[in-house]
């Protein structure tokens, strides 16, 4: 189980955010973990306690403040009221300064739904991190280049996403192809969503699994 702490942005102003850790001592890699668009509720806090039970320390901004949604059109107001350009320069850089100072050599960045596009979005304008896992969402087009990333990128795309067309996806891996970027990406038949039993009902628990070991793998080669 993890704990609620406090760390400080680069502009000085103070974030709460959920710090998973993991059991062994010593400096273990960190992930800074992005939230779904519900808030930091109890799938991100597990998820997070599931990478620190890979090995991993985790820190997840609570991008909301102790807000957290309960339905869609509550999730929908939030995010939208959320400052995108922000979270990435601020509350994630400062997440990932506080893992640094906790004895994390190396640090990557995902996040789930809008949490993925954010991560995405710190891989194009961030050096604080070491590598990327990006879970079914995408920054849009005006947001920047993606072939601007330089460090190592995965993602994971739902065919029938009814939130972020995979044809996005396709755009955004020309992109990637285009900028050198090193990168994989893997598409599951599942919906939006897939690894959230509580979500949207689009669990699927197989894609589920098989996307969750290739994110360990993934960040274990690349924060190591």
């Amino acid at each position: 189980m993890g704990t609620m702490v406090t760390f400080t942005r680069p502009d000085g102003q103070t974030v709460p955010g959920y710090l998973a850790q993991p059991a062994s001592a010593g400096g273990p890699p960190g992930i800074v973990m992005f939230q779904e668009w519900w808030g930091l509720d109890q799938h991100m806090k597990e998820t997070a306690d599931r990478f620190a039970g890979e090995g991993f320390r985790v820190l997840v901004p609570d991008l909301y403040r102790g807000k957290v949604a309960d339905n869609r059109e509550t999730a929908g107001h939030l995010s939208s009221g959320l400052n995108f350009g922000d979270a990435v320069t601020q509350d994630a850089a400062g997440a990932a300064r506080y893992l640094r100072e906790h004895g994390c050599a190396h640090v990557g960045v995902t996040g789930f739904c809008m949490g993925g596009a954010l991560a995405m979005l710190a891989a194009m304008n961030d050096n604080a991190f070491d590598s990327a896992v990006v879970w079914y969402g995408y920054p849009p087009a005006e947001a920047g280049d993606p072939g601007k990333i330089r460090i190592p990128l995965q993602g994971h795309w739902s065919k029938r996403d009814e939130f972020f067309k995979i044809e996005g996806v396709d755009e955004i891996e020309r992109k990637l192809k285009a900028g050198n970027v090193p990168y994989e990406f893997h598409r599951y038949e599942a919906g939006h969503a897939f690894l959230n039993p509580g979500g949207i009902g689009n669990y699927d628990r197989d894609d589920a699994e098989a996307a969750w070991g290739r994110t360990v793998d993934f960040f274990k080669k690349t924060l190591k």
